[in-house]
């Protein structure tokens, strides 16, 4: 019997940009599952929904002498706000600004990558490790090849779930 491939998953650590002078720092699980080949997951701690009242409005308090905010919490994927968009997008981000609509990726300084993740409620911007996000890319490449996805696409799940 075939068995389906252990789905990628990368915990890896993110700056939230709030302001010029303010930024978050939080843990963020990347995800890759065979059965969705076309697609990565960013799962990033509920206190950081792009739904908050006010920009940075439920960050955790930070040291009077520091400018960077620290997650403490690590949640539970249920609890998590959970972005899918394209494999391919995040690739092609690290080495030249790629994106439109709601998921954007660039190259940013250094060995930097920029997120920036846009909902009605607001945008997200990020700033990842370049490094980590080619490490979670390479895994992903082994689970299902660059160019092998249309060979892992369960079309008739795909539409169950796009009509549910």
């Amino acid at each position: 019997m075939f068995s389906a491939p252990a789905p990628v998953e990368q915990t890896t650590h993110a700056r939230l940009i709030v302001s010029t002078h303010r930024s978050a720092l939080l843990r963020v699980t990347l995800r890759y599952r065979a059965d969705d080949p076309l697609a990565v997951r960013m799962v990033f701690p509920a206190e950081y929904a792009l739904d908050a009242a006010e920009p940075g409005a439920d960050l955790p308090d930070a040291d009077a002498d520091a400018d960077v905010l620290t997650a403490a919490a690590d949640p539970a994927p249920a609890d998590g706000v959970e972005w899918v968009f394209a494999r391919q997008l995040l690739a092609s981000g690290l080495d030249l600004p790629s994106g439109e609509g709601d998921v954007h990726v660039r190259p940013g300084l250094g060995q930097r990558t920029v997120v920036e993740l846009r909902s009605p409620d607001g945008v997200a911007l990020l700033q990842f490790d370049r490094t980590e996000l080619r490490r979670f890319l390479w895994h992903s490449h082994l689970v299902v090849p660059e160019g092998q996805e249309l060979r892992h696409l369960d079309c008739d799940r795909a539409l169950a779930e796009l009509l549910a």
